[in-house]
């Protein structure tokens, strides 16, 4: 006979299944602790609450994060990602508080294209150490991850540019048919990097490579060129939440913007399901996991827990999430429920030795 966990075993099997069943507990639980967290409201044509603010606040995250799965999948890490935000940040700003009109929509696509193209060259720079001249990938982006940070601080000069910029302050705080212009933005990021990866050949061929890329340049790929590609996406990424994280506050700290993010975006993306080994990725996995950090993070500022314990907490509840996805946590726990025990490894016979 067909038990419950039978018929809901294609259900829990599937690789969303535990990220948006955490994402809905958090919720419940918030709305349990305050009975207003789900309130929406519409305030002079814009959409207002708690949920609203949450998707605002992770979009820079699931740019971020999108990137970040992409060269999880090929096997790799990028390091540099907050050093990349905090580089097309402080380009971006500079430039529109030299301007002679801030304004200006002409000043704002000219500081925009001009990080953006540095970030772009940036993150050729990753793909050339990972790909052409074969330095692991930890420790290629650990290099810009400390010298970005650098070199944001020589383009600030060492100071936090603020600037007053109503069509740049718009990419964090702007609306657009009532919703967050940053919501947006993120959505058809996602959208677009879903439709190359899952539309196309790309997505297999990037799985190919994380899996066994040996295999795959003996299959005709060209390997080299699919790793060096991801980190080029991955840095455009890094530059979009950038302009978000500096827009939101119209400045630029090149210490400050975008630090640790790159720690939160690997968290997301293994959240999400995705083996930091390589192989299979899931963007939409990816997307929950940034959306349960930043539901963590707004949790923690509304249980009023202290900062000095604010880390350890959501330490805890990160790996409370990853031992129930992981599948041998699972059926380890669904063992003991039922009383049975693992049972020892079978002994292994000797090898006979044959005689010389």
């Amino acid at each position: 006979m067909t038990t419950v966990a039978d018929r809901l075993r294609p259900v829990t099997g599937h690789r969303l299944f535990w990220p948006a069943l955490v994402l809905v507990v958090m919720i419940a639980a918030n709305t349990v602790y305050r009975p207003g967290f789900l309130a929406v409201e519409v305030k002079n044509g814009h959409l207002y609450g708690t949920p609203v603010d949450i998707l605002r606040l992770s979009a820079p995250l699931i740019l971020v994060a999108l990137g970040m799965t992409l060269v999880i999948a090929t096997g790799g890490i990028d390091l540099s990602v907050g050093s990349l935000c905090a580089i097309s940040g402080a380009i971006a700003c500079l430039h529109i508080s030299r301007a002679a009109d801030p304004d200006s929509p002409s000043t704002v696509l000219t500081a925009l294209a001009l990080a953006f193209g540095a970030a772009l060259v940036l993150g050729a720079w990753n793909g050339v150490l990972v790909a052409v001249i074969g330095i692991q990938p930890i420790i290629a982006t650990l290099i810009l991850m400390v010298a970005g940070r650098g070199i944001a601080q020589l383009v600030t000069e060492g100071q936090i540019i603020t600037i007053n910029s109503g069509p740049y302050r718009a990419i964090g705080l702007g609306h657009l048919l009532t919703l967050p212009l940053a919501v947006l933005i993120a959505l058809a990021a996602a959208l677009l990097v879903a439709a190359f990866t899952r539309r196309t050949a790309l997505g297999l061929i990037v799985e190919s490579v994380g899996g066994n890329a040996e295999a795959s340049r003996l299959a005709g790929i060209r390997s080299r060129r699919i790793v060096f590609l991801v980190y080029v996406v991955s840095a455009a990424c890094a530059a979009l939440a950038g302009f978000m994280v500096t827009a939101n506050v119209s400045s630029a700290d090149g210490n400050a913007a975008g630090l640790w993010i790159e720690l939160d975006a690997i968290l997301a993306v293994v959240i999400g399901g995705t083996s930091l080994a390589g192989g299979r990725f899931s963007l939409g996995g990816t997307v929950l996991g940034a959306l349960i950090i930043q539901t963590l993070t707004t949790t923690v500022y509304a249980m009023n827990i202290s900062p000095q314990t604010s880390l350890l907490f959501k330490a805890v509840v990160v790996i409370a999430v990853c031992l129930v996805q992981a599948p041998a946590f699972r059926a380890r726990f669904r063992r003991r429920r039922r009383g049975v025990e693992p049972g020892p490894a079978a002994p292994q016979r000797e090898k006979e030795q044959v005689p010389a």
